[in-house]
């Protein structure tokens, strides 16, 4: 379901839905629904929002995420520190048993190190991108049924 739900967020319009209207497109009860969006939420990939006056969230893809787009640098901070604690246990094996260990904190390493120039580029190279027209600066919304007429 929750891959599901992302897939839709990806392409549905608008792109801000409710729970009940995830529910009706996905074919799904709205538990399944809103276990998946707390399970995205919890990887900081989707965002609730509620208009003034409205007494529903609305859900949607978090643009704005460091971790939607694989930049928060976090998650690999805390392995490159638990495969330090694992070496510490392992600090008088040969090399060989500390193989995997030492790779794993090395290139947990070189991602911290990476990942916020990566960010800087993607987000010099996403500006150019709209400047030039080829993608939208923030997604407009097309009128929903009931707000027309």
């Amino acid at each position: 379901m929750v891959g599901r739900l992302l897939g839709y967020l990806m392409v549905c319009w608008p792109p801000e839905q409710s729970i009940a209207e995830l529910a009706e497109a996905l074919l799904a009860s709205r538990s399944a629904i809103a276990g998946a969006v707390s399970a995205l939420e919890n990887l900081g990939l989707v965002r609730r929002s509620r208009a003034a006056g409205e007494r529903m969230d609305r859900v949607s893809i978090d643009r704005t995420s460091r971790r939607a787009y694989g930049f928060d640098v976090s998650e690999y901070e805390e392995q490159g520190e638990l495969a330090r604690e694992g070496l510490e246990v392992l600090a008088d094996a040969p090399i060989e048993r500390r193989a995997v260990l030492l790779e794993f904190a090395a290139f947990a390493d070189f991602l911290v190190e990476r990942l916020p120039q990566l960010e800087q580029e993607w987000n010099e190279r996403r500006q150019a991108l709209r400047d030039s027209g080829q993608i939208a600066a923030h997604p407009t919304h097309a009128p929903r049924e009931e707000d027309k007429g």
